[in-house]
């Protein structure tokens, strides 16, 4: 029997992924702050509309752990891979994250709530 079922996966992945897009979305946001763009309000809004989605998902992520019992903590972290530790009723899974992999996906979800959003504004305004 595995130590974390296939309905949790997602669940603990995400209290990885949503917190370093989080991270990246607010570094992104001080840089367009900073820098010499000449329409930085529609910039900022897209930004600013992902953050509020990233914080909600991370929420219920967060909710639905203490709900069920379940932890992630982050262990060690050298310049290939990161490790963490899910915790499910007890049993400790550990689990070695490639660095890069973790970019990578953090950058495709960022390309998805961009692209969701997009398509949130065409549906809001026809």
């Amino acid at each position: 029997m595995p130590l974390i079922p296939a309905k949790a996966l997602p669940h603990f992945e995400n209290m990885i992924y949503l917190p370093l897009l989080l991270t990246v979305l607010e570094l992104d946001r001080t840089e367009i702050e900073k820098g010499s763009f000449k329409l930085k309000g529609p910039y900022l809004k897209i930004i600013d509309a992902a953050i509020l989605r990233v914080q909600k998902e991370l929420q219920e992520t967060t909710f639905y752990l203490k709900r069920n019992n379940m932890k992630v903590i982050r262990k060690d972290r050298d310049s290939m891979f990161t490790d963490y530790i899910f915790i499910n009723g007890g049993f400790e899974d550990h689990r070695r994250y490639l660095n890069v992999r973790l970019r990578n996906r953090t950058e495709e979800l960022l390309h998805l709530y961009f692209i969701s959003l997009g398509d949130y504004h065409q549906t809001a305004t026809n």
